[in-house]
C-alpha cells in the first residue's frame, strides 16, 4: 500500500517537472532527470519487495 502511494507521488512530481512554462525551459532535465532517477530506483525497490 504505501509503495504504491509512493509511487503514485513521485509520478505526480515528474510530470510536474517538466519544463512547460518560459522560466523553467532554462532548468533543462534537471528537475525531470533527478526524479526519473528516483522513481527508477523506487520501482527497482517495490519489485525487489523491499518497500
Amino acid at each position: 500500500m504505501l509503495g504504491t502511494v509512493l509511487l503514485v507521488i513521485l509520478i505526480l512530481l515528474l510530470i510536474g517537472a517538466l519544463p512547460n512554462w518560459g522560466y523553467s525551459r532554462g532548468w533543462g532535465y534537471g528537475p525531470s532527470g533527478g526524479l526519473g532517477l528516483v522513481l527508477v530506483i523506487v520501482l527497482i525497490l517495490l519489485l525487489m519487495g523491499r518497500i
